[in-house]
C-alpha cells in the first residue's frame, strides 16, 4: 500500500503550514498529493502549486467536481498537468451532490451515473487526442444548434500517456461499480476496512461489464482511499476531533433523502445514529448532532488513539483493496503512520 498526503480544500481561509507540511510529508516517504473542491477553493490550482514545490511528488485530484468543468476542459487541464509532472498526474473525477451541481454550479442533477458515463468516453477521447465527437443525452461535441459552425477538434497538444488515469468517485453501490466498469481507479470517501468483501463484490460486478475489447487490466485499478488519522493517547479525545467533520456530511451535505454521504455511512450498520445527526443538523442543532457521532462510527472510518492502536487498525486497511491511503492528519500523525506502515 503506497501513502498520499490529502489535502482536500481550504476552509473560510487558505490553510497555514501546508508547505513544510507537504515537504515534511515526502521526506516521511509519502509518494503523492491529492486536492478536492467543493464550493470554495478549486482542486487544481492548489495541487499545481505545490506541484512545483514538490517535483518528485504524483498529483492527483481528489475530486474534481464534473459540474465545474465541461468534459474537454477537464482533459485539457489534465493534459497540461500529465506534461508538467512527467506523466504522474492521476484525475480524480466526481459528480457531486444536487445541493452543489444546481445550487452553485447551476447546471441539472438528475441521472448522475448516465451523466458520468458521458462525461468519462469523451475524457477518454480527448485524452487519446481523437476528434471529439458525441452525441449523448447529457453532452454534445459539437454543440447541435448554436451557430451551426461547430466541427469535431483534436486537443493541439499531443498527450504524454494516451492512458492517463482516471478515478471515480463514488459512494451508492451502482457508482462504485461504475468504476470498475468505465474508470481506472476508484476514490471512495466514508470506507470501512472491515466491510472490505461488499466492496470487492460491487467491483466485481463492474469489472465484469467492462466491454470484451477493454484492454485495461484488473491488476492495474486503484483505490485511493482518504483517511482521516488523528493521534491521541485518549481515544475520546480524538474521536472528538472528527466528529464535527462526520456530523456536517451525514446532517449537512444534503438535504433529507438526498444525502449520498448520509446514505454511504448508514450502510456500515448506523443507519439510526444517522437519522439522528442528520434530524437534529437540519434542524439547526449543530452541537446535539455532533454530539451524536458514536465513538464506533469515527473508528469504523478513521484511524484515532494512540499510536498502537492505530498500528492494530492499520493492518486492516493494508490487507483490503485500498492501494492508496489519503492521510488527512496533522504532522505527527504523519510520521507515525509512516513508521506503522
Amino acid at each position: 500500500m503506497k501513502l498520499g498526503l490529502s489535502l482536500g480544500y481550504w476552509g473560510a481561509r487558505p490553510p497555514q503550514g501546508v508547505d513544510e507540511l507537504v515537504t515534511a510529508a515526502a521526506d516521511m516517504g509519502y509518494e503523492s498529493i491529492w486536492t478536492s473542491e467543493a464550493y470554495g477553493s478549486d482542486a487544481l490550482t492548489p495541487l499545481t502549486w505545490q506541484g512545483a514545490r514538490n517535483p518528485g511528488l504524483r498529483l492527483g485530484t481528489a475530486v474534481l467536481q464534473m459540474s465545474a468543468r465541461t468534459p474537454t476542459a477537464t482533459a485539457m487541464a489534465a493534459l497540461t498537468l500529465d506534461h508538467l509532472t512527467g506523466g504522474k498526474f492521476a484525475l480524480g473525477i466526481g459528480a457531486s451532490g444536487p445541493q452543489v451541481v444546481e445550487g452553485w454550479y447551476g447546471q441539472p442533477y438528475p441521472r448522475p451515473l448516465a451523466r458520468t458515463r458521458e462525461y468519462v468516453a469523451i475524457l477518454r477521447q480527448a485524452l487519446a487526442r481523437a476528434d471529439v465527437e458525441f452525441d449523448g443525452e447529457h453532452y454534445q461535441v459539437p454543440l447541435q444548434g448554436g451557430a451551426g459552425l461547430g466541427k469535431p477538434l483534436h486537443a493541439t497538444i499531443r498527450p504524454l500517456r494516451t492512458d492517463l488515469p482516471i478515478l471515480l468517485a463514488a459512494e451508492g453501490p451502482k457508482n462504485v461499480a461504475l468504476a470498475a466498469e468505465i474508470a481506472d481507479g476508484w476514490i471512495p470517501l466514508f470506507y470501512a476496512p472491515d466491510d472490505d468483501a461488499t466492496y470487492r463484490a460491487r467491483l466485481a460486478e463492474g469489472f465484469a461489464r467492462r466491454a470484451a475489447d477493454d484492454a485495461r487490466r484488473v491488476e492495474d485499478f486503484e483505490v485511493a482511499c482518504p483517511v482521516q488519522v488523528v493521534l491521541d493517547d485518549d481515544v475520546e479525545a480524538a474521536a472528538d476531533t472528527l466528529r464535527p467533520m462526520i456530523a456536517l456530511y451525514v446532517g449537512g451535505m444534503g438535504a433529507k433523502g438526498a444525502n449520498f454521504h448520509n446514505e454511504a455511512i448508514a450502510r456500515l450498520g448506523f443507519e439510526a445514529e444517522c437519522a439522528a445527526i442528520q434530524e437534529a443538523y437540519l434542524a439547526g442543532r449543530r452541537q446535539e448532532a455532533i454530539a451524536a457521532v458514536p465513538t464506533k462510527m469515527v473508528d469504523k472510518i478513521a484511524l484515532v488513539g494512540p499510536k498502537a492502536r492505530i498500528a492494530e487498525r492499520f493492518a486492516q486497511w493494508e490487507s483490503s483493496l485500498v492501494t492508496t491511503l489519503l492521510v488527512a492528519g496533522a504532522p505527527k500523525a504523519l510520521q507515525a503512520l509512516a513508521q506503522v506502515a
